[in-house]
């Protein structure tokens, strides 16, 4: 009798253990959904940080020259005016097109140099920045720097609905560039963080590079069409309203005072390194080169489309948008090649390259509107190749070469993009003056021909494996907290299903001994693309 209850006493509290395990499991997993869902909430964060930064830096564009016209002349710029002395068909009143080119034409030398200094503003901030920002964020997390970036650009665009001179919207240009060395590179490297996996990891970029594209795009049509309606201020309020709701949302998702989740996240490398690293310098280099054909032709292309085709006002605000789509179309078939083959990432981002280039050199041969679509739609097409590409292996060389942290290498990546904007909108009108437009375009699809077999050097990324990185190590002590747990759990197995809760002590034991242990081996291979 008393064996027979021995045994009843061990099987039930063999039982209890089991249920208590299965119980554990079960929170884990509940846990381990709503991370899921609080990621994607953070890439809609993200994405409309992403699109709020590009329409804001596109919205000025109606606005500015009339706007700066306007305070030249002594005249009220709170609403569309024709600037004095102006003898431009498309500045005045209602004749001025809701789709202006990206960079308009002014009406005087001092107002282009003054147009072009203000676009150039914010890239030149943001590239003086990013290197403190990217090593700001690896120290203390990507939430509470995107919080600040975006507290920044909400402050910005409050400066621009009522500046009333040119110091004023200077600094608010300026700021908004300070804002986005912050915002752009948490977010991404937020992004790069949360979605570790492939092909997720590379979806989600895509998805952030479409709200870029989109809002450079849109933000000129949305800013003529409520100032031509509205008034000056009403674009930029509306900006700033959303601004603050993203704000709003993000502290409500990820609150920085909540440290617990980076206490054990381990030190990033210092960006002066990866500088060196000669892989990330070449995926930089390409981001840059690939950028500076649309960067130098913004600011450029209205006027050559004037003086050699003799284009109307709606077909030059019209030029850019069909690229939208083309833009898109890229960012998908990467993501797509990128989930089938993702050896061969460095192959689309140099086809992406090579299209750039030959589109680039088609550009002066065009002699109509339709015609200047197409090279337009192929190097924006290639840009889409390239970056969604490259952004995914910049994250990835992280992973096999350093630490898993990621705001200094997206510092870097922004940094390249601020290279090209910063001397687009100044340097592309004085190569156009004294070298000429058709020499500037073959320049530049030289450049990226030129450049794209550099990009075999990243054939060797494919055989990398990870090294047991700093982040294993500091998991392999065991996890000080839920945060630890999900994301070992989320690291064993993406999809795995959950064991049932009738298990035997045995099963019940090493499993649950297995989620509270270090990462096994062949975690160690779960960011291999091959």
């Amino acid at each position: 009798m008393s064996e027979a209850g021995g045994a009843d006493r061990a099987r039930a509290a063999v039982a209890r253990l089991s249920e208590a395990v299965g119980e554990r499991r079960r929170r884990l997993g509940t846990a381990m959904g709503e991370a899921r869902r609080q990621r994607r909430l953070l890439l809609v964060v993200v994405c409309v940080a992403l699109l709020l930064d590009n329409m804001l830096y596109m919205v000025i564009v109606p606005i500015i020259p009339d706007y700066i016209a306007a305070m030249r002349g002594g005249g009220n710029a709170a609403g569309p005016s024709a600037p004095a002395g102006g003898n431009e068909s498309g500045s005045g009143g209602g004749n001025r097109s809701l789709l202006p080119a990206r960079y308009p034409p002014a009406t005087g030398g001092n107002e282009d140099v003054q147009i072009g200094v203000l676009f150039a503003s914010k890239a030149m901030l943001q590239l003086l920045v990013n290197p403190l920002s990217g090593t700001l964020i690896d120290r203390v997390g990507y939430e509470a720097p995107l919080l600040a970036g975006l507290a920044v650009m909400f402050l910005s665009t409050a400066t621009f609905a009522f500046a009333e001179n040119y110091a004023t919207l200077f600094a608010a240009r300026s700021l908004q560039g300070l804002g986005s060395a912050f915002a752009d590179t948490a977010g991404i490297a937020l992004i790069a963080d949360r979605y570790a996996e492939e092909p997720a990891r590379s979806r989600a970029l895509g998805t952030a590079l479409a709200c870029i594209s989109f809002g450079s795009l849109a933000a000129p049509p949305f800013g003529g069409v409520l100032y031509e309606f509205a008034g000056k201020r009403v674009p930029f309020l509306v900006l700033a309203c959303v601004c603050l709701l993203d704000g709003l949302l993000l502290l409500a998702l990820a609150p920085p005072c909540a440290t617990g989740a980076r206490a054990n996240m381990p030190v990033g490398t210092p960006i002066h390194r990866l500088m060196i690293d000669p892989y990330i310098a070449v995926v930089a280099g390409a981001l840059a080169t690939c950028n500076i054909p649309l960067a130098f032709l913004e600011p450029t292309i209205a006027n050559w489309m004037k003086e050699s085709m003799g284009a109307s006002e709606w077909e030059v605000g019209l030029t850019w948008l069909p690229a939208f789509f083309p833009h898109v179309l890229g960012v998908y078939v990467t993501v797509r090649l990128a989930a089938a083959y993702p050896h061969l990432q460095w192959f689309y981002g140099a086809l992406g390259m090579a299209i750039i280039g030959a589109s680039s050199c088609l550009v002066p041969a065009c002699k109509n509107f339709g015609q200047v679509i197409i090279p337009l739609c192929g190097i924006c097409f290639g840009i889409a190749l390239v970056d969604t590409a490259l952004l995914p292996t910049l994250a990835f060389l992280v992973d096999v070469r350093h630490v898993s942290v990621y705001g200094s290498v997206y510092a870097i990546a922004d940094i390249s993009y601020s290279v090209a904007y910063a001397l687009g909108p100044i340097v592309a009108g004085q190569i156009v003056h004294t070298m000429g437009f058709a020499q500037l375009n073959l320049g530049m699809g030289l450049a990226n021909v030129l450049y794209a077999p550099v990009l075999l050097f990243l054939k060797n990324v494919c055989q990398m494996k990870p090294s047991h990185s700093e982040r294993n190590i500091l998991l392999e002590e065991g996890p000080k907290g839920l945060y630890d747990t999900i994301k070992m759990e989320e690291r064993k197995g993406m999809g795995k299903s959950l064991r049932p809760v009738g298990e035997t002590e045995e099963n019940g034991m090493d499993s649950y001994r297995r989620d509270l242990t270090g990462v096994s081996e062949e975690d160690s291979s779960d960011y291999e693309y091959s």
